[in-house]
């Protein structure tokens, strides 16, 4: 992604940003939801976020749009991206810097702000919601690889991102988790969660041994074989991640991360849901790919992939679990004891990815090389 330092005109120079702001502070609860059901953290959230609209405003932060990488079939696009007041304006970090997990957190959503998407020469409108995410599908008439994708917002500096367009013929792909399976994060901790999320230094996270390697392999012997990642990490933190990935050489492929923050109808977020939402929606979109999942056994990946591989056994080609350490399970609260469920669909299990790559090569996932 990368930003142009100029405004663009067309629609979205005629609206105040501001008043777009004001429009969504005092609409703050869906259509569907009747007051008494919007949950209560839920409307202390939205008044916080009023308020902090009010304080950066004070301060010159400038609406800005963050675009994320996403993906695409041949008939419509994914797009995602969130909507906020930022200081600078500018929607992408420098890539080299040392950054702290915090300030990943600092931006101040706009919630229900219209934004625009430009696909080659056609303009969308799209639409964030309450906590500033944009997750819209653009119908369209697409060839295969990659396309790239413009957004703005109201007085916005213009932001790129890149969707991947999968074919139809396509027919193997990846879908893999992040924490504890590519990266070494021991996320269901409490305290050292909170201090891997906000105050370490995204340059000191730990790559898992070999599944860089492993991933490399599969896009190799399977080229076009897109690869998702699916976590249950907010939106917030996306820029680092992405900037874990490259620098530890894992393939280029979109983030399905989550919202940060309660949701209309709950205190807190349900990752799992989000993962087996995610999963279902993949399924649908791409009913003949065949998808290797690949996950950890620390908690709640054995028992989504499971669920998926019963309900959607056409559509997995192999389920590979990354084995945590005995120190790693136990922070984490024990190991999963969901293995090894689907009829016909290999699962396998190893430390590392090393240890993985041989297993599927054994199972012809991955041809010998």
């Amino acid at each position: 992604m990368s930003a142009v330092p100029e405004f663009p005109g067309g629609r979205g120079a005629r609206r105040d940003p501001w008043d777009n702001a004001l429009v969504a502070m005092k609409n703050q609860t869906p259509l569907n939801l009747s007051p008494e059901v919007f949950h209560t953290a839920a409307r202390w959230e939205d008044r916080y976020h009023e308020w902090a609209r009010g304080v950066v405003r004070k301060r010159d932060w400038r609406p800005t749009v963050i675009a994320y990488d996403s993906y695409g079939t041949q008939t419509s696009i994914r797009v995602l991206a969130r909507v906020v007041l930022t200081k600078t304006g500018q929607p992408a970090a420098d890539t080299k810097a040392s950054i702290r997990g915090w300030r990943s957190f600092g931006n101040v959503p706009l919630s229900d702000e219209t934004a625009w998407v430009r696909v080659g020469d056609t303009e969308h409108m799209v639409t964030a919601d309450r906590g500033g995410i944009v997750d819209a599908v653009i119908p369209g008439d697409f060839a295969p690889g990659p396309v790239e994708i413009e957004m703005w917002t109201t007085d916005s500096l213009v932001d790129r991102a890149t969707v991947r367009i999968i074919g139809q013929e396509q027919t193997f792909g990846i879908i893999s988790d992040i924490d504890d399976t590519v990266m070494v994060t021991a996320l269901p901790r409490p305290m050292l969660a909170a201090w891997n999320t906000f105050v370490l230094d995204e340059h000191a996270r730990n790559p898992v041994a070999g599944m860089s390697v492993l991933y490399d392999r599969l896009t190799y012997m399977r080229p076009n074989s897109p690869i998702i990642y699916l976590s249950t990490g907010a939106w917030n933190v996306a820029p680092t991640l992405k900037r874990f990935l490259g620098r530890n050489l894992y393939p280029d492929g979109p983030l399905l991360l989550t919202d940060w923050g309660p949701t209309a109808t709950r205190a807190f977020r349900s990752g799992q849901e989000h993962k087996r939402s995610t999963l279902e929606r993949l399924a649908r979109e791409f009913p003949t790919m065949k998808w290797l999942l690949v996950g950890d056994d620390g908690q709640h990946d054995e028992a989504i992939y499971g669920e998926f591989v019963e309900n959607h056994p056409d559509n997995v080609a192999a389920v590979a679990i990354r084995q945590l350490t005995v120190g790693e399970a136990v922070w984490a609260g024990g190991r999963s004891q969901q293995g090894g469920r689907g009829t016909g669909v290999p699962w396998v299990y190893a430390s590392d990815g090393a240890g993985l790559a041989s297993k599927l090569t054994e199972r012809g996932i991955i041809s010998a090389i």
